[in-house]
């Protein structure tokens, strides 16, 4: 009932700030967080339940472990989330829409009340994002919609545990779950990728830890594999989007088919890039954004780069803070006092120090 009354509270407050036509964006996401609220059935019940099957209970022990893991070492604070378990109708929990300008790296910001703006708007419905994804195509934008297995709601309500966290690999549903806490740690209006480059650290060095104490020695190297091809993607795709800049900055002097060519051409490197990269890897490795061929666009390493931008940078931090998780935190949280242009400034002078010395 209490999470009822929250959320009750919050679609009052957003209809009175805001406009008629946004209204129902609203209506859709706190309806649909409040159908898993009220589908949820407490893991712990399930746990004990002889009618759950075997692998679920497991991996549902695995969660309640992972909770514990994450309060007691990395200093993070569930709260009840995690603690309901809910079935989805599709491996993803909700869907998210990026919108860039056909000529810019910049994505388009939807803005809310209370958690400012974002660099992307998310949907519990594949067709009302696709619906709004047609508005930003007809005005020549760049798009992707890309499935979302977990979202955070900071803290306001106690996230659900689902089947989108137990359809994966155990080590990865663990970083997922320190993923989603962490942004209940700092969050920043308007700073989509500070907001992610800091969660995906704090699920990357969590997630260290976690198979370290485990002692899973081959779950570990698996899982430097995967951060080793990461960093290469995100390596590639920086460089893409260094060219793209410059090539975007020559608007008013090369015609606009011109630049849609050369656009095109830089895509299509890319994509020669990742394929080799995962070619001259060893193993079964899956990239981050699949197997190629790989339909880039703007939206589409815009979003990867606000998911990865500033991790060096964060993880830099943590290892000046000796690795103590509440020291790593109130750095960030200074972090995120300073004004925008000195904290870009200082992000950057981090990641310099992490490619230096690893």
């Amino acid at each position: 009932m209490k999470q009822l009354s929250q959320i009750y509270t919050v679609l009052l407050l957003v209809t009175l700030l805001s406009g008629c036509s946004t209204i129902s964006y609203y209506t859709q996401a706190i309806h649909g967080h409040l159908a898993l609220t009220i589908a949820g059935k407490p893991v712990d019940t399930l746990i004990a339940s002889e009618d759950t099957p075997p692998e679920l209970r497991d991996k549902l022990m695995l969660s309640r472990q992972a909770l514990l893991f994450a309060s007691d070492r990395l200093g993070l604070s569930p709260g009840d989330a995690f603690t309901n378990y809910v079935v989805l109708e599709h491996p993803w929990v909700v869907v998210n829409l990026v919108a860039v300008p056909e000529f810019s790296l910049q994505p388009h910001q939807w803005c809310y009340p209370v958690l400012g703006c974002q660099a992307y708007r998310g949907y519990f419905h594949l067709e009302d994002a696709r619906k709004e994804e047609q508005t930003y195509r007809a005005n020549g934008y760049d798009t992707f919609i890309g499935g979302v297995t977990a979202y955070s709601t900071l803290g306001w309500f106690d996230d659900p545990l689902h089947s989108g966290f137990t359809s994966l690999a155990g080590d990865r549903m663990v970083a997922l779950m320190f993923h989603e806490l962490a942004h209940q740690v700092i969050y920043i209006k308007g700073d989509t990728a500070f907001n992610e480059s800091f969660a995906t650290a704090v699920e990357l060095e969590g997630l260290r830890l976690w198979l370290d104490q485990r002692g899973d020695p081959a779950a570990f190297i698996q899982a430097l594999e995967q951060l080793e091809l990461r960093n290469s993607t995100h390596a590639l795709v920086a460089a893409t989007s260094a060219e793209l800049e410059q090539l975007y900055q020559r608007q008013g002097v090369l015609t606009e088919n011109r630049l849609r060519e050369r656009k095109q051409r830089l895509f299509d490197q890319l994509n020669t890039s990742y394929e080799q990269l995962l070619a001259n890897r060893s193993g079964n490795n899956i990239g981050p954004f699949g197997h190629p061929p790989v339909a880039f666009n703007n939206a589409r390493i815009a979003l990867f780069s606000q998911y990865n931008q500033h991790v060096p940078a964060f993880r830099q931090l943590l290892k000046q803070s000796g690795y103590d998780f509440p020291t790593f935190y109130d750095a960030v949280e200074t972090l995120s006092e300073k004004p925008d242009t000195q904290r870009q400034q200082s992000l950057e002078v981090l990641s310099e120090r992490f490619e230096k010395h690893f």
